[in-house]
């Protein structure tokens, strides 16, 4: 399965919560692989902790680099990195038992977007059939708003050799008017994932019934986390979450095209990273996190809910 990953505004909580995906798709025995297609910002060596991939990797020669060198024709494939022997976090290096593969493919270290050839489409391609033919998931973690990364994409899922590739879009927002208007200008207007889609080639219904959303540090305008909050104040988050219910339903945001919402959390707040279950134990991250993470993972594999909406 080819799961990519986006968001119109940076901030959102994409990079984070996909790798927490990834995290729990490995844990859960799946095998997974987690590719940095930020190509302005490759930092997901960081998410990981894995030092010689923070802000990308360095390559040299004809057969070391990451993303960028595969794709721009300069190696005949990027490195790939076992995250639970390189990263330098001790819950990762102690891979837990029953997990599965957990491979991070990252950017070039001072790596830049880079424009769209039929070349780097067709590099593109041939990269998602090796990987789709060898992990469970393969997450792929585009640039914000309307890039390269995503037209690269679009491109390569179109080619036939992938049409029988289960493929499923992610579009990140949080839980604001700003967000929630972003994310369906993204999907939906001129210049958007359905409208490049289709340039394409992409059946518009087909790669419409493929795309979902997810809410990020969403805050719970009933839960005790606001009790400590005025009264007028806790009245007030609730008459925007209303409305902003009504304004997501409006511009195609609503329940039917959500996949699930993540909470907010002061850990992904203070230091983007795994969350794993000795946080929760530690109580630096709350178990709600974790819950949605799975949940999220859960839903990826599970046909009901990409059923045509």
């Amino acid at each position: 399965m080819l799961v990519f990953v986006t968001s119109h505004k940076g901030g959102t909580g994409r990079s984070v919560t996909a790798a927490n995906i990834a995290y729990r798709s490995a844990l859960s025995g799946r095998s997974t692989c987690y590719l940095d297609y930020d190509f302005g910002s490759p930092t997901a060596g960081i998410t990981f902790q894995i030092p010689q991939a923070t802000n990308g990797i360095e390559g040299a020669g004809p057969n070391g680099g990451g993303l960028h060198r595969y794709l721009r024709g300069e190696i005949p494939s990027p490195e790939q990195l076992d995250v639970w022997g390189t990263s330098e976090r001790v819950s990762l290096r102690q891979r837990p038992p029953r997990s599965s593969s957990l491979v991070l493919l990252p950017g070039q270290r001072n790596g830049s977007e880079f424009g769209f050839t039929d070349d780097i489409g067709r590099r593109c391609a041939e990269l998602f059939l090796r990987l789709e033919e060898e992990f469970d998931l393969t997450l792929v973690d585009l640039s914000a708003g309307r890039s390269y990364a995503s037209q690269i994409a679009l491109a390569a899922t179109a080619n036939r050799t992938l049409r029988k590739v289960t493929v499923r879009w992610l579009v990140f927002h949080r839980w604001t008017p700003q967000h929630v208007a972003a994310a369906a200008d993204l999907a939906f207007e001129a210049g958007g994932i359905l409208a490049m889609g289709k340039e394409y080639g992409h059946e518009p219904d087909r790669l419409r019934e493929s795309l979902r959303f997810v809410r990020t540090a969403v805050i719970d305008s009933r839960g005790p986390e606001v009790g400590h909050l005025e009264l007028a104040q806790q009245a007030f988050l609730r008459k925007c979450h209303e409305e902003l219910k009504e304004q997501a339903s409006k511009r195609g945001l609503g329940r039917t095209t959500l996949l699930g919402a993540v909470p907010l959390d002061p850990l992904l707040q203070w230091r983007e990273q795994l969350i794993s279950d000795n946080d929760v134990q530690a109580k630096i991250a709350n178990a709600g996190t974790v819950d949605a993470f799975v949940k999220l993972t859960e839903k990826l594999f599970d046909e009901t809910a990409w059923e045509t909406v």
